[in-house]
């Protein structure tokens, strides 16, 4: 007899399966999920053990608080897990990408500290991801100056980014979006609030120093940023 594929084992758990649909909108907090799941630290802390040696989960010491652990769902392993589960049992289970395009309509903003790198990145990636049918804007807590390997490892991409200009978030206050993405652990503490928004959606991304850092961490948002735009067109067309 077989053995069930590696994705029920990892997520069969109904402890681990509340941490996997928390985790699929926001990265989150240990403190945070404990919160959400009502449950004791220690037994939070252990199922995240398992997931993360299952590789569903990766996680990141907060760079607000260093006491703090934000962990996230690669969504990628999941997608290739599931659709392994599914051809283990039947052939025909076999989950397939989606199809189609992103509708217009949608109003998305990003949000760093210094609006300097990982929003601007995020902005133009998803504007070039959809073909401008999705309204994508950033801003920050605390605007600097563009940061030139921004520029470039977006180029290598075939993004000019250029003529983008840091913005306050204050300039977006008010306004109503679809989906607020924070992408940085200070701007997650200082995010105000946006009409419709319970808490915004939280990436937690390490501040890129270098040529190499920028563009893993400009992978990592393209893949991101990429799950986004499915969602998108998957709210829209419901």
């Amino acid at each position: 007899m077989s053995a069930p594929p590696a994705f029920l084992t990892a997520a069969g758990h109904p402890v681990r399966w509340r941490l996997l649909s928390e985790l699929a909108r926001t990265d989150l907090a240990v403190r945070e999920l404990t919160a959400l799941l009502g449950q004791p630290q220690n037994l939070i802390s252990y199922h995240l053990g398992k997931l993360r040696r299952s590789e569903l989960v990766t996680a990141r010491r907060s760079s607000a608080d260093g006491r703090d652990t934000y962990y996230s769902l690669d969504l990628t392993r999941c997608a290739a897990l599931l659709t392994g589960a599914g051809a283990a049992l039947h052939p025909a289970l076999r989950l397939r990408p989606p199809t189609g395009t992103c509708p217009a309509g949608a109003r998305v903003l990003f949000l760093c500290t210094g609006n300097s790198a990982r929003s601007p990145m995020a902005e133009a990636l998803l504007r070039a991801r959809t073909a401008g049918r999705v309204e994508a804007h950033s801003a920050g807590s605390h605007p600097k100056p563009l940061h030139p390997h921004a520029v470039t490892v977006l180029a290598r991409r075939g993004i000019d980014l250029a003529g983008a200009r840091p913005r306050h978030l204050d300039e977006f206050a008010g306004q109503r979006f679809d989906h607020v993405v924070t992408l940085c652990d200070r701007v997650k503490e200082v995010c105000p609030e946006f009409p419709g928004h319970r808490r915004p959606t939280h990436w937690s991304l390490p501040e890129p120093a270098d040529l190499a850092t920028f563009d893993e961490v400009a992978d990592r948002l393209d893949e991101r940023i990429g799950h986004l735009s499915q969602l998108i067109g998957s709210v829209k067309e419901a």
